[in-house]
């Protein structure tokens, strides 16, 4: 069947995926229809709740530390955990929506998350939370690549870009309002309430994803198949780019999760001793990153992606920077253009997985967040040993290490026809 390149005005719904035998045309989401508008909406709200759900803890690790008796780092396993386990799904629900379809997967995944986290609000010790964090992350995996998935198969190639952005926006905005909600309600009432209000809120963006996406219309079910997947997963490493991609990932978000995993135990101690509610009010950074990766994923049409990605990568670097002077109206600009600078780079090298990946792209795409996430685990972890050691100098140089290393790889990507 041919694909027009005509923007989609009708849209019937079924309870499923819509199968592609049963489809006479299968057009382009154009940028400006009503369903691209419906899409943009659900995948903005779907990646709003995975955030928020995923970080909601992150503002809190002091004050879990405090109750639970742990230390930092052992308090920053309660983030790690659900995004190892995140990383370790997406190696099956990326492959999974290949076969049963984009839609059921991400539904399923947020309503099952969205419980886990009302759940864990009850838990009264320690391996309770753990054991909810881990299933939060494993829940999650059933949206994180699919959504990439989703609209590199429904949306026109030449606005794919600019619709990565905008999802990648709602992922940046929920990063923000799990930090800011938790941090604040924990200041004012408990973590309890905080993350009992962030699991309603979420159930809710669930419910509205269910309701008001469109049923794909370009899926092709795949073989689940032990051989078929190996036989993806081995075209997927031997590809010249695909791999370089997945350690851009583990990379960037590596440094992304350091730095605000460690960056509120440093604000909350002397000479600044910030509030609990104040620390939380600083991921309002966070709306940098939803203006810089729809802004990105357009710039990469008239620049190219290699030099747009590395562009955003230096402006980490040069956020990271001025995070080590002790002056607060330095460090908040300096995390400002670290998120702005995160954001835009992940917009892009997500974006480049669905072009890139031959077939199978449901598990390139869980291939590239299964580093993306493992980098998230093992960094954001490895961080609360520096941060033990050696300080805010120490943290600095560490993730300061993995950005040098993110622009070596993308000089690399830049310099292959990709």
């Amino acid at each position: 069947m041919s694909r027009s390149t005509h923007a989609v005005t009708l849209d019937k719904e079924t309870p499923s995926e819509t199968p592609a035998a049963a489809i006479s045309t299968t057009e382009w989401i154009e940028r400006g229809s009503p369903l691209f508008m419906r899409v943009t909406l659900a995948l903005f709200s779907a990646g709003l709740a995975t955030f928020a759900l995923l970080y909601c803890v992150q503002p809190i690790l002091p004050v879990l530390s405090q109750q639970f008796g742990v230390t930092p780092a052992e308090s920053s396993i309660s983030l790690s955990l659900s995004t190892g386990l995140m990383a370790l799904g997406l190696l099956f629900t990326g492959p999974l929506s290949d076969a049963v379809g984009r839609k059921p997967v991400m539904v399923t995944a947020l309503m099952l998350a969205a419980i886990c986290t009302l759940i864990s609000a009850l838990m009264t010790s320690w391996q309770g939370i753990l054991l909810m964090r881990a299933l939060i992350g494993l829940s999650l995996s059933g949206v994180a690549a699919v959504g990439m998935t989703y609209l590199s198969e429904e949306i026109h190639p030449r606005v794919i870009a600019f619709s990565m952005g905008l999802y990648i926006s709602g992922n940046s905005i929920g990063g923000m309002s799990g930090r800011l909600l938790t941090g604040v309600l924990t200041d004012f009432f408990s973590w309890r309430i905080a993350i009992g209000v962030i699991g309603c809120f979420s159930l809710a963006g669930a419910l509205m994803f269910w309701k008001i996406l469109p049923a794909s219309r370009h899926f092709r079910p795949a073989s689940l198949r032990p051989r078929s997947l190996l036989i993806n997963f081995r075209l997927h490493w031997r590809d010249k780019g695909l791999p370089l991609l997945f350690a851009e990932g583990f990379l960037l978000m590596g440094a992304f999760v350091t730095l605000f995993n460690y960056i509120g135990y440093r604000l909350l101690s002397a000479p600044w001793s910030l509030s609990q509610a104040v620390v939380g009010l600083l991921s309002v950074v966070y709306l940098t990153g939803s203006w810089s990766s729809p802004k990105a994923g357009a710039m990469t049409s008239r620049f190219g992606r290699g030099p747009v990605m590395i562009v955003a990568t230096a402006i980490m670097l040069a956020g990271l920077l001025l995070t080590a002077f002790d002056t607060l109206w330095v460090i908040l600009p300096g995390m400002m253009l670290f998120t702005a600078g995160f954001f835009a780079a992940h917009s892009v090298a997500s974006g480049w997985i669905g072009p890139r990946a031959r077939r199978a792209k449901g598990q390139a795409s869980s291939l590239y967040l299964f580093s993306y996430y493992l980098g998230s685990s093992v960094a954001g972890t490895l961080g609360g040993v520096f941060w033990h050691r050696f300080g805010w100098p120490g943290v600095t140089a560490f993730i300061g290490t993995l950005l040098v290393l993110a622009l070596l790889v993308g000089l690399r990507l830049q310099g292959r026809k990709l």
